[in-house]
């Protein structure tokens, strides 16, 4: 009996170190890391390897409804076009969960890639919602029913026609394609409410 408790015990531990490394606050999925360090929101969970069958899903608690910036970092070699068992392929299948902690209404919500923090990303950087291709099989929302992608000088990607409540949550499905990989990039998470 004594043993089964020790093994769970330590069980746990593996789990939680798997996902949160010390006390940088950075938490691992596949071959990334994800960062709530410019602040604004929590992430409080992640988990899967960031392929299609398997994305990599970002919990994250958002506390106003002003933009956010998630950092991702690559934590394995980068190797284009390589099994993302082992590497950082450019190819990166995402979810993005948010808990409504704003006190607002959120009516629509948009999405911005950025190479450089602060900086529109250009068609050069290689990084953008699947650009290259119009399949729009790998964009989804549970609680909006439109969207839309913009790019040039952009990468956005907006999400209308529905939404979250305070206190509810949202989840938001996407593809992230870089032909050029970065060891970090941003994703910004902008909700947005009713305007007068």
């Amino acid at each position: 009996m004594l043993g089964s408790i020790a093994l769970f015990f330590l069980l746990a531990s593996v789990e939680a170190r798997a996902q949160v490394v010390g006390d940088d606050g950075l938490w691992l999925a596949g071959a990334y890391s994800f960062s709530d360090e410019l602040g604004g929101f929590h992430i409080t969970g992640v988990r899967g390897m960031g392929t299609k069958a398997d994305p990599i899903v970002v919990s994250q608690e958002l506390l106003s409804a002003t933009p956010v910036t998630l950092v991702i970092r690559t934590t394995r070699p980068i190797r284009p076009f390589e099994s993302p068992d082992f590497y950082a392929n450019g190819i990166l299948y995402m979810r993005v969960e948010f808990l409504n902690n704003s006190g607002q209404a959120w009516v629509e919500f948009e999405f911005e890639l950025q190479e450089l923090l602060g900086q529109a990303s250009v068609f050069g950087d290689g990084l953008s919602f699947d650009q290259r291709t119009s399949d729009k099989s790998n964009i989804s929302s549970d609680s909006f029913a439109e969207f839309s992608r913009d790019f040039e000088p952009y990468d956005k990607l907006r999400f209308r026609n529905g939404k979250i409540d305070p206190g509810r949550t949202g989840a938001f499905s996407f593809l992230i394609t870089d032909f050029t990989p970065k060891r970090q990039f941003y994703l910004v998470q902008d909700p947005r409410i009713p305007t007068a």
